[in-house]
């Protein structure tokens, strides 16, 4: 029998108090992957208040596994059509039901054996997550699979070795042995101060063209102010 959100919820302890209970990233890379994954996503959908961002927080989505704390929760992931607002954990049976959309692992020495095994068959059996990549930002491993119907499969490179992400709506790749965002287009998912950067480069590349017309029409003899 399959319960719905509400039976679920009626079934479970409240969840209002509940902490993540997450270790530490293994190192700076990790740190910084995540980071950089937040930052890009979070300044792309600046404007979006539909979606939450879980950055190494734990999801609780059974009695079993609240009463044994045994899940160490995604590095990253994505639930859509929901409220945006801070949150101490993801708690299914507190969250009508919903699971994330998409998860990112990142691999470690540590982890890598069940990111790849166990991880894998849960997102894809129990939370039937939608998408689900990983990334090592030591070997720089990248994967990743969609679900269909009720088994993962890989999605395929393009011939520079991004994937596609539909949830995203974005490419998931490897610059210089980081993961970035890029768009259809091709043109990758800045963070805020390299946007920033971009924009005081573009007013300043506007003043150049600018003064340089000026120059032209005064040798013209036209007054210019």
């Amino acid at each position: 029998m399959v319960l719905t959100a509400q039976q679920l919820e009626a079934m479970m302890p409240d969840a209002s108090q509940i902490m993540s209970d997450e270790p530490e990233m293994e190192s700076s890379l990790h740190y910084m992957q995540l980071l950089l994954l937040v930052t890009c996503l979070e300044w792309l959908w600046r404007d979006r208040n539909d979606y939450f961002i879980g950055a190494n927080l734990t999801i609780y989505f059974s009695r079993q596994q609240l009463r044994n704390r045994d899940f160490r929760g995604p590095d990253f992931f994505i639930v859509k059509q929901t409220q945006k607002r801070p949150r101490n954990a993801w708690v299914v049976w507190e969250e009508d039901g919903k699971y994330p959309n998409l998860i990112i692992e990142l691999l470690s020495n540590s982890t890598a054996d069940t990111d790849r095994n166990l991880k894998k068959n849960l997102y894809q059996d129990s939370f039937h997550t939608s998408e689900y990549f990983w990334f090592s930002p030591e070997t720089l491993e990248f994967a990743g699979f969609r679900l269909a119907g009720s088994q993962y499969q890989e999605i395929v490179p393009n011939e520079v070795g991004w994937r596609w992400s539909e949830e995203l709506g974005l490419y998931l790749g490897v610059e210089s042995g980081i993961m970035r965002y890029f768009t259809g287009e091709g043109k990758k998912v800045p963070t805020p101060e390299e946007a920033a950067l971009e924009a005081q480069q573009s007013l300043q590349e506007e003043r150049q063209r600018a003064e340089k017309l000026a120059e032209r029409l005064r040798s013209l003899g036209m007054d210019v102010e």
